[in-house]
């Protein structure tokens, strides 16, 4: 498992977080969320996810509150 930080989240139930000693954010949508909802989600929670790759370039999975 991966730490991070949610950096931004949006109204259309996906969001981005951010790594320490990372360039780019990682995207998330909410349905690769693991026991929370994304309504429970703050940008600033500390977070734990695996990372998968897509079509679209890596992406946080099996994101769950810290």
């Amino acid at each position: 498992m991966m730490q991070g930080i949610i950096k931004k989240l949006t109204d259309k139930n996906f969001g981005f977080i951010t790594q320490e000693g990372e360039e780019k954010d990682l995207f998330f949508h909410a349905n690769e969320l693991d026991g929370v909802d994304f309504s429970e989600l703050s940008e600033g929670d500390n977070v734990t996810f695996e990372v998968s790759d897509t079509p679209k370039g890596p992406a946080a999975t099996k994101v769950k509150k810290a």
